[in-house]
């Protein structure tokens, strides 16, 4: 039966190429943005599994960001332990020497002592970004190496924990500064194991030693504007009845040694471990006063080495063995944990690109296969306009009934 009402081939004709437009549209948007699940409408349950992965794939930059600071640290860290193994070497170098006969010792003790110092320097210096792994004061740092996420979506992270190596060769360093001026004082303040407190003279300050708290090897340091003079305590000096006088003693006659013009060092009596000091002069001078502690770094050792007499180059050659052992240890130490870092960096780095190629094989466009589909399509378009075309014409042959 033919209708001009009704033009049911058009209908069809019409359907088809609105199902053609649609699937050429979606084929044109893949080709276009290169995604063929791009927002959650194309496929909501592979799109927001991809957006969770997106995400910790931007959590693994951050972790590798992280990584790379730690190794960094461990790296500056490994470098100071095995610079100080070297350095301990040499010091070793100068021991042995020093046990020998016909040799100087003086000029041996000398190097040693700035061997020491170079040491002290190296433990000072090894920090980086003001984290410091080898001189005491830090027992640990924790580098986030990993997000875990469980089945049930919870994440938490975790940790590659570097601990801290104490190759420092002091303690503490307790300071205060205090000036001496004609007529005043003009700050006073508290030291560890020692007070400065103005006297109550005219024109002198007095520094109080405090022995209770001091051990064999700690150095009390006195500064004089840029001169510098300083007292190690003894053994003996605290076997004393009264070390306090002793050390106090002892100090006075570096001071004076010194030979600041206008300034008087006086023993008080009087007053157990007072030193008084007075300064004749119109200009202020300037004096600070330091104790440092050398019982609590693992080099601290290092302090007591002298080589200037046999009997110490003898004693020092079994404390070098331990030091030396020491450094070691910690540089070990350092290495495997930096090894550890340099593992997870590694497989954080490969992991991401692992999660970023699930990605890509969840949403990316097959190209290839797109290209194929778009030329099809676009000669279905064409044949389905032609088809709309010719059922569109179907009811003028009707007329022809009626000619």
């Amino acid at each position: 039966m033919s209708s001009i009402l009704t033009n049911t081939s058009a209908m069809v004709a019409l359907q088809t190429l609105k199902g053609v437009n649609k699937g050429l549209e979606k084929t044109q948007n893949e080709i276009s943005t290169g995604k063929s699940i791009a927002t959650a409408k194309d496929n909501s349950a592979i799109w927001a599994i991809s957006k969770v992965m997106e995400s910790d794939v931007t959590g693994f930059g951050a972790i590798s960001d992280s990584l790379a600071l730690g190794q960094s640290t461990v790296a500056v860290a490994q470098q100071a332990a095995e610079t100080i193994t070297d350095l301990l070497g040499q010091i070793k170098e100068k021991i042995v020497a020093a046990t020998g006969g016909n040799v100087d010792r003086t000029k041996l003790n000398t190097d040693v002592t700035k061997l020491k110092d170079q040491i002290a320097s190296v433990v000072s210096s090894a920090q980086f970004n003001g984290l410091n792994l080898v001189d005491g004061s830090t027992s640990s740092t924790d580098i986030l190496s990993s997000l875990d996420r469980d089945s049930a979506g919870n994440v938490t992270p975790s940790y590659i924990t570097v601990t801290g190596q104490d190759l420092s060769t002091t303690g503490y360093v307790a300071q205060s500064v205090f000036s001496v001026a004609n007529g005043y004082a003009s700050t006073a303040g508290d030291a560890a194991s020692m007070s400065l407190d103005v006297s109550g003279g005219s024109d002198n300050d007095t520094l109080t030693i405090d022995a209770s708290n001091l051990s064999a090897g700690d150095k009390i340091t006195i500064r004089v504007g840029s001169q510098t003079a300083s007292y190690q305590v003894t053994a003996n000096d605290l076997a004393s009845t009264t070390p306090q006088d002793v050390i106090a003693v002892a100090l006075k006659a570096e001071v004076e040694a010194l030979g600041v013009s206008n300034l008087t060092v006086d023993y008080d009596s009087a007053n157990s471990g007072d030193l008084v000091f007075t300064n004749g002069g119109a200009s202020t001078i300037s004096i600070s006063a330091s104790y440092t502690n050398s019982g609590s770094g693992a080099l601290a050792a290092l302090q007591s080495l002298d080589v200037s007499t046999l009997a110490g180059a003898q004693t020092a050659l079994g404390t070098i063995e331990n030091l030396t052992d020491t450094a070691i240890d910690a540089a070990a130490a350092f290495g495997s944990s930096a090894k550890q870092v340099d593992i997870q960096a590694n497989f954080v780095s490969k992991l991401t690109d692992a999660m970023k190629a699930g990605i890509g094989s969840m949403v990316d466009a097959d190209m290839e296969e797109a290209s194929a589909r778009l030329q099809a399509l676009q000669v279905q378009q064409q044949l389905g306009i032609q088809s709309l075309s010719i059922a569109n014409q179907a009811p003028q042959n009707i007329l022809s009934l009626f000619r």
